[in-house]
């Protein structure tokens, strides 16, 4: 018997009957539409939600405050204005390096505007401003991006500014230091890396300088220079200065890119700032997602706070502006990036953290962590930019555990109430099965698109400049292969419902795919709280909305309840909170991760050329698995799917023309591809008959890719590509090279070396070895670890010991020693004991002669003729690119071989 029903929804009449002859459901809660109505609808609903994650990340990240004027802020607040015109005035004296006349002009103009702030401060607050000039002194840290390199420096100076009240003495007993760098690489004129950040404070020490007569304790500046060259600055001050030692907390200003919003990305290890910060704070921006990406080596950097952690043992606060990260350490480095309001917020903040800490009777007993390898044990993170939570970690883990072990009794409980537990839990593994296959083939298609795009386009990563186009490029087709994933998941599990006589199927499944994407982010979770990141509240926002929300609205208790599909009501409860929670650590970290691609390959010609667009296309495959996991069922729907997949590959395919026909520039004058371009003498390769040694000019890329379009602007230069060069700090694996005549430059000041003696001693051998460095104040030596076990360094005139004896560390076989010298007048003749492991004592055998020992490059800031008449060739969209590193652009190269 045939019974007629009407569809609750729209109303239309239909026949079903039930295995037994008599349909058990009266009524059906769905709405039947076409296929293509259907696709339009579920496409609208993934715009919706890629729209709502943008609106939430511009309101966290991309509104900026109206910047102050020098009256709105008065004497005693913050004015973005007073601090931009310093930004503006350093950035226009172009790029100022360490040893450089600029660096001096750069030097002399802080000076200057800090001893007017000191002639102008209130009668009652005393400001102290000093030139200090540290001895020689040699840093080794423990691990980050130096970990296996001795960096040596002397001939440093830095301003040093210490603000307190005038009528208390004890006040300097203890202070809050306050630091960044005034020196740029060499390619940079720095209005971002770190003007931005030196003009910042200076204006905070103007307004502190107005206020202070209030203070318990002092305020302490450092204007460092040194941070480009291995963080020197800050560890020549951290270790030599007598104020030092009445530091308490540290807060370093930085930037990896050019304006927005600063973001406070790492804290700690004690988290009394961070909670002073949290209090005084109106425009906090602050995500320990962040943290957690430094301390799992996701980004590769480092900052002072580094050095004040680890060598200083000081807790504190690092921030960070991160914006238009592809122009970081570049010509465009410009204060026409810096977005007005940029600097406001977080200069309004700091001096409200700086007033309070300054009056806070804790300060005194913060403990300071001599060997400064605590973990920070708090999370943070901000809301929508307004509000600043904290939380201690472990009681978070125990949050944590706990909605794990209430999410998998509640799973279990689902399966025993469904009336055949056996079959459930295949079901349940089925629709495990479905994710599985949409993680694989998400992944699948993006890195498909990853390995296509370098024979596609001009340039392999061609969405640098124009970040929005790695959503077609790559959003899209993550999509795609997870829908398809998704699809061939779901039809097994519903082939076996049926073949288990379930009826309506289809909403079963429908069920199961949403548990099971519960149960993937409590799969997030566990793992994150096992590896102990502290990001990992943010599956949390994930979980909870989606289990209250499917309890309140789908729960189905009983075998015998009446089945419908699921409510949209329920996707969009079970997707705001975490969206809420995940669009600006996944749009922020996204967009520096692109920017990041611009100086990715730190061997030029080392990786892939899709490897850039792999680590790009992987974030977002992650993103689209986790962030749409709730979506994904509802594709499905009346039988849409081949639309919806056909709308998502002609976005595709419109994106992938805009980037193939460069409708949309890959680089442009203001977003430029980073090169190293050097003008290279290397001594190592000598002409027999003139005795001048091989000469030529190096063309390497930090941003992956060939350079045919480089070439075609430099015809006529007779530049061979393929060729490789080490530079000591680092190899071109693939570059280009110019050979150009011996003797085009005068030869003078070349490094050499002079083999002293090689003997064995104690059973050991030892190797004393003389090298000059000619006019060089900056140099990389890398010693060869696999046979060298320890060395020490000393000048050769006066025999001063520069690195004592002692074991080292290497990275891939070598130990790198980084020189740095403040200006010119340093030693430039060394001499150098190298003791060998106990194993290798034979005088003449073949091993010991032939063993390559050292490898010497030394950097002189001069742009011979020759290397002049390549850059000024080059397309506007090239940029050199600098770095602790990067050669200077005339490099000498040595080697000894014992």
């Amino acid at each position: 018997m045939a019974r007629q029903r009407v569809s609750v929804r729209n109303k239309v009449p239909e026949t079903r009957v039930g295995g037994d002859g008599v349909d058990d459901k009266k009524y059906r809660d769905v709405v039947e539409k076409k296929p293509l109505g259907a696709a339009v609808e579920w496409l609208l609903m993934l715009l919706l939600v890629g729209y709502a994650g943008w609106v939430i990340f511009y309101y966290q990240a991309g509104q900026l405050p109206m910047p102050l004027s020098a009256a709105e802020g008065g004497i005693l607040g913050f004015s973005e204005e007073r601090a931009f015109g310093h930004v503006y005035n350093l950035a226009n004296l172009g790029p100022h390096p360490i040893g450089s006349k600029a660096l001096d002009n750069a030097f002399q103009y802080v000076y200057s505007e800090l001893m007017q702030v000191k002639d102008e401060a209130h009668h009652d607050v005393d400001v102290e401003v000093e030139i200090f000039a540290p001895n020689a002194g040699v840093e080794r840290l423990a691990g980050g991006l130096f970990f296996g390199k001795t960096l040596v420096y002397t001939n440093l100076k830095h301003i040093v500014v210490r603000v307190s009240p005038s009528d208390y003495v004890e006040a300097k007993d203890f202070s809050v230091l306050v630091s960044s760098h005034i020196d740029t690489v060499i390619t940079s004129p720095g209005a971002g890396d770190c003007s931005s950040c030196v003009s910042i404070m200076m204006e905070l020490v103007r307004a502190l300088s107005h206020r202070a007569q209030r203070f318990k304790h002092s305020v302490i500046f450092l204007f460092n220079t040194g941070e480009e060259e291995g963080l020197v600055g800050a560890h020549s001050f951290i270790t030599q200065h007598p104020w030092s030692s009445t530091i308490r907390a540290a807060i370093d200003v930085e930037a990896m890119g050019v304006g927005g919003k600063s973001l406070l990305f790492q804290a700690g290890p004690d988290s009394w700032l961070l909670e002073m910060y949290k209090k005084t704070a109106k425009y906090p921006g602050a995500h320990i997602v962040a943290q957690d990406c430094f301390h799992f080596g996701v980004v590769k950097s480092a900052t002072d706070f580094q050095v004040y952690v680890e060598v200083g043992g000081l807790s504190g606060l690092d921030f960070a502006h991160v914006e238009n990260a592809a122009v970081y350490h570049t010509k465009n480095d410009k204060p026409g990036h810096l977005r007005p309001g940029s600097l406001q917020p977080v200069g309004r903040d700091l001096l409200a953290l700086l007033d309070k800490a300054a009056q806070s009777d804790d300060l005194p007993f913060l403990r300071v962590n001599a060997t400064g390898l605590e973990q920070m044990e708090t999370v943070y993170f901000d809301v929508l930019g307004r509000w600043l939570v904290t939380y201690p970690l472990e009681a978070g883990k125990r949050i944590q555990v706990s909605i794990l072990i209430q999410g998998l009794i509640l799973l279990i409980s689902s399966i025993y109430l469904s009336g055949d537990p056996i079959a459930a839990f295949l079901e349940l593994g089925l629709a495990l099965l479905t994710l599985v296959l949409t993680w694989l083939m998400a992944f699948a298609q993006v890195l498909l698109v990853a390995m296509i795009l370098p024979y596609l386009c001009s340039f392999p990563i061609p969405y640098i400049t124009h970040t929005w186009l790695a959503v077609g490029l790559f959003g899209f087709p993550a999509v795609v292969g997870a829908l398809v994933g998704h699809a061939i998941g779901r039809a097994l599990l519903i082939k076996y419902m049926e073949r288990k006589g379930r009826r309506e199927a289809e909403w079963h499944a429908e069920r199961w795919l949403f548990k099971a994407g519960m149960l993937q982010w409590m799969l997030v979770l566990g793992l994150g709280t096992w590896v102990g990141a502290g990001s990992s509240f943010i599956a949390l926002f994930w979980i909870v909305p989606a289990a209250v929300a499917y309890g309140m609205m789908e729960a189905k208790f009983s075998p015998q309840q009446m089945l419908r599909g699921l409510q949209r009501i329920t996707l969009w409860l079970s997707m705001i909170g975490g969206l809420i929670m995940s669009a600006f650590p996944v749009i922020r970290l996204t967009g520096v991760m692109i920017g990041g691609l611009a100086r990715m390959d730190r061997n030029p010609g080392g990786a892939p050329l899709w490897a850039g667009n792999a680590v790009t296309g992987g974030l977002i495959a992650v993103c689209v698995c986790l962030m749409l996991v709730y979506l994904l069922p509802f594709a499905h729907r009346s039988d849409g799917l081949k639309w919806i997949l056909l709308g998502l590959i002609t976005l595709f395919i419109l994106t992938l023309g805009l980037v193939m026909f460069e409708v949309v520039p890959a680089f442009t004058e203001h977003v430029s591809r980073g090169l190293n371009v050097v003008h290279v003498v290397d001594t190592k390769s000598v002409d027999p008959v003139t005795g001048f040694p091989s000469q030529k000019v190096s063309l390497s890329a930090a941003t992956p890719g060939g350079f045919e379009k480089e070439l075609n602007a430099l015809k006529g230069e007779d530049f061979v590509c393929g060729k490789s060069i080490d530079f000591v700090s680092f190899i071109v694996k693939s570059g280009c090279e110019k050979q150009l005549d011996n003797d085009i430059v005068i030869l003078t000041g070349q490094p050499s070396f002079t083999l002293e003696s090689n003997k064995v001693s104690n059973g050991r051998r030892v190797t004393s070895v003389r090298f000059t460095t000619g006019t060089a104040y900056r140099w990389n030596l890398a010693i060869n670890t696999t046979a060298v076990e320890a060395f020490k360094l000393e000048t050769s005139s006066d025999r001063q010991v520069l690195v004592p004896g002692g074991t080292i560390a290497g990275v891939d076989g070598w130990h790198n020693i980084q020189y740095t010298s403040g200006n010119n007048e340093g030693p430039s003749e060394f001499y150098m004991t190298l003791y060998w492991y106990p194993d290798d004592t034979s005088d003449v055998g073949e091993r010991s002669r032939d063993t390559l020992v050292l490898k010497l490059r030394t950097d002189v800031n001069h742009v011979t003729p020759e290397l002049n008449r390549v850059l000024a060739r080059l397309p506007v969209w090239c940029t050199l690119f600098g770095k602790s590193t990067s050669p200077y652009p005339l490099a000498y190269l040595a080697e000894l071989k014992v």
